[in-house]
């Protein structure tokens, strides 16, 4: 497909709409409302913890995403450690004192549910969050607190309502601060990206249109660093998941101690990849050079492009970089004549793994738990 084509394909609203069979890009249009009622629904979240010595975020995939941007969010604020669980069991650390959100938006992730009966037995603070399933069965049958948010979304378009409850979670018990205000500043900020890169703005004026048209062909990279190491995360599942290519990600400074050695002799691969580099123009200046001599010293025949982050907080900058990326792996799923929202492989690998038994193992072990004592 030449450029031009391809540039009337994703200017044509039409046959977004054919391609976009699900309408899976209406959940980026939709965004600031998505956030505000997640802001709603996680007002009713009471707890009475005390403070944790540790939190951990159990969750995989699309409900993981939400742990990765609450750790990064937090670095700054919280005093104590924060860690994301992608496993069956917790760290041996968890106990008693440790603040364990488990997150599966279906609620029937056998991971986070293996991980939801391990903190049970190790009677960890335990909070979930989750549209149904199994989790919210046995968190009401066990007097486990629980927040159960909107279901028959893609998990990955639900991200605000398993994002913001882990942020109010943490302000109601004291670990952050600031997080109403900052939410406030960013639903202005998604109001607008989603103006700018809506399927009517020609592409012209539509950053994530052009950065679509950029990649389209090659293999996205994305660059981070800071705030921005789960926006990129965040960025590489999109392109996997909605545009169905392989992607990968990366942060600073980590990159320019590995990563950067692997472009020294890369002149022919380079030019199948596409690299984005997200920018801030407040970064730190040790971050700035960094960034502008890894480009420097990356092949000129690789294709570089650099998304310059909004707003004035740190919620604004995150949640509307990750707009944009979610509008971009939506136009590239587009420009490849794919529907972003189906995602047969994932579905086709949980029914082989429902062979094996391991989620009636869990839940069989769940059963056998008593209530805890309120």
């Amino acid at each position: 497909m030449n450029p031009k084509t391809s540039k009337s394909l994703i200017d044509d609203v039409e046959e977004i709409r054919r391609i976009d069979k699900s309408r899976m890009i209406l959940y980026s249009i939709e965004a600031s409302g998505h956030y505000r009622e997640a802001e709603r629904l996680a007002e009713k979240i009471a707890v009475n913890y005390p403070k944790p010595n540790n939190i951990i975020v159990a969750g995989m995939g699309g409900s993981a995403i939400g742990g990765e941007l609450l750790k990064d969010y937090a670095r700054s604020q919280a005093q104590v450690p924060i860690e994301i669980n992608r496993d069956y069991n917790l760290p041996a650390y968890a106990d008693k004192r440790s603040l364990v959100i488990v997150v599966s938006y279906s609620g029937e992730t056998e991971e986070t549910l293996s991980a939801f009966l391990d903190a049970q037995r190790r009677h960890c603070m335990t909070f979930c969050i989750s549209s149904g399933g199994n989790l919210l069965e046995f968190a009401k049958k066990l007097n486990v607190p629980y927040l159960r948010v909107p279901a028959e979304m893609p998990p990955r378009a639900a991200s605000p309502y398993l994002f913001v409850p882990q942020l109010v979670l943490l302000e109601k018990m004291g670990a952050v601060s600031g997080m109403s205000q900052g939410l406030s500043e960013a639903l202005k900020l998604l109001e607008k990206v989603s103006r700018e890169s809506s399927p009517e703005n020609s592409t012209k004026s539509n950053p994530a249109k052009s950065l679509a048209l950029g990649i389209n062909g090659t293999v996205p990279i994305v660059y981070g660093f800071g705030i921005y190491r789960g926006v990129a995360l965040r960025w590489k599942q999109q392109f996997n998941e909605n545009a169905k290519v392989p992607a990968k990600w990366e942060a600073f400074s980590e990159l320019d101690h590995n990563e950067i050695v692997g472009w020294e002799k890369a002149s022919e691969q380079a030019k199948h990849f596409s690299t984005v580099f997200i920018r801030d123009k407040t970064e730190p200046g040790e971050i700035r050079s960094r960034i502008e001599a890894t480009k420097a010293l990356m092949p000129k025949t690789s294709n570089k492009f650099e998304v310059w982050s909004k707003g004035k907080g740190t919620l604004a900058k995150m949640l509307s970089t990750i707009l944009v990326g979610d509008f971009t792996s939506i136009y590239l799923a587009i420009l490849r004549g794919v529907d972003p929202t189906p995602v047969k492989t994932i579905a086709t690998l949980k029914k082989k793994l429902g062979e094996t038994g391991t989620k009636e193992r869990v839940i069989g072990e769940l059963e056998k738990l008593k209530p805890i004592r309120l």
